[in-house]
């Protein structure tokens, strides 16, 4: 999992959660999204530099709200790929 593959899926969730009016945290990401507090984290500062999330407040900006409600209607990569032993062999 990359940090690439994190911010559409917490996009999402921060959409889904700030819709529904309740409190965010960063406990709750790593809850919601079963990924690492670190992981999480550092998602979180890349989209704060960017404009899309203000961190202090942990609640989404215009751009990221837009960006977030985009990706909660398109079907999105799973966040962990299937390992080896779960692969068949044809």
């Amino acid at each position: 999992m990359t940090d690439k593959d994190l911010v559409p899926h917490l996009l999402r969730t921060l959409v889904a959660l700030q819709s529904e009016g309740k409190t965010v945290t960063l406990e709750t990401l790593t809850t919601a999204l079963a990924v690492r507090r670190t992981d999480v984290r550092r998602v979180i500062n890349a989209l704060h530099r960017e404009g899309y999330l203000d961190a202090l407040r942990m609640r989404l900006t215009f751009r990221g709200l837009a960006l977030g409600a985009a990706f909660a209607a398109a079907p999105l990569r799973p966040l962990r790929r299937p390992s080896l032993h779960a692969v068949k062999a044809a």
